[in-house]
């Protein structure tokens, strides 16, 4: 069973059982399901933006504005009654965002891979969620459908594994839109459309589609990563030992040459000769006898 059949088994399973409480997607991104009566009232992913980040990129609220509801609160992820008293947003607006943040989430969840999934109370109140719960069957397929339009682009791309550059070419600045010109800033070899998606503060399934056709129009490229040079390792199977310093040469030290010993009673020359026969010169014996002489 592939991980969105798997998925699928599990949110049918809550939605017909009218389950409550979270299910949490194990995968990478991942990410968390929150379900009231077998509706699915938010989705929160590691590999989408959340709701705050969407309506910060609005304009119409700023960080630090932002901050001070959150305090105001008490600390509730989502200050909706603030956003509403302060004039930031409409109620309109935030439900709009919420659901966008909700299905981006869901389509971020199934592009990317699932390894299972767990069953949990909830541990808190859902963030962000929506008015009106949604049918997890329902949300799945519609974002099976958007990878499915995805990967028939010319050039599909995925949300974490393409890392695009401006190309090499000429084009009138004037003729891009506001998401294009964002796209060039920010793509910079190492970005995914997911990082580029939290750069930008819109939602990954816009920006992967966006990056698809810029690639297509020749705006964006993808430069192939090198490819990694293999190492051999010896045959015992040990790793590659670091190479030791080469220790100093020594100079070779002198043998020593031994004295002739005198015998008592031996005259010079009957020493000379017993060194000769010793094997050591008498010309050298002579000469340490007698240093003044030449």
């Amino acid at each position: 069973m592939s991980g969105y059949e798997l998925l699928a088994r599990d949110l049918a399973a809550c939605g017909r059982e009218g389950f409550t409480g979270e299910l949490r997607v194990l995968g990478s991104p991942g990410g968390t399901f929150h379900l009231h009566g077998g509706l699915v009232v938010a989705v929160e992913s590691p590999g989408a933006p959340a709701p705050e980040a969407l309506l910060l990129r609005s304009g119409r609220i700023d960080g630090e504005e932002w901050a001070g509801l959150v305090r105001e609160s008490g600390g509730a992820r989502w200050p909706a009654a603030g956003l509403i008293a302060h004039g930031y947003a409409g109620a309109a607006q935030l439900r709009v965002v919420c659901a966008m943040a909700l299905q981006d989430a869901v389509f971020a969840v199934v592009a990317g891979s699932v390894d299972g999934c767990e069953r949990g109370p909830a541990t808190g109140p859902p963030p962000a969620p929506v008015a009106v719960g949604e049918p997890p069957t329902r949300l799945l397929q519609v974002a099976s459908r958007k990878l499915g339009a995805l990967l028939e682009q010319p050039y599909p791309v995925r949300p974490d594994r393409e890392r695009p550059v401006p190309a090499s070419l000429s084009y009138a600045a004037g003729r891009l839109g506001p998401l294009q010109r964002e796209l060039l800033a920010h793509a910079d070899g190492r970005c995914t459309a997911r990082d580029l998606a939290f750069r930008t503060g819109r939602g990954v399934y816009t920006v992967t589609v966006e990056v698809a056709r810029m690639l297509g129009e020749g705006l964006l490229e993808c430069v192939d990563a090198p490819r990694p040079i293999p190492v051999r390792l010896p045959p015992d199977g040990h790793g590659i030992r670091p190479r030791e310093p080469a220790s100093p040469r020594q100079p070779p030290v002198p043998e020593a040459t031994t004295l002739p010993r005198r015998r008592p009673g031996a005259s010079g020359i009957n020493e000379a000769l017993t060194t000769e026969r010793n094997g050591t010169g008498w010309k050298e014996f002579f000469r340490l006898r007698n240093p003044t002489a030449k």
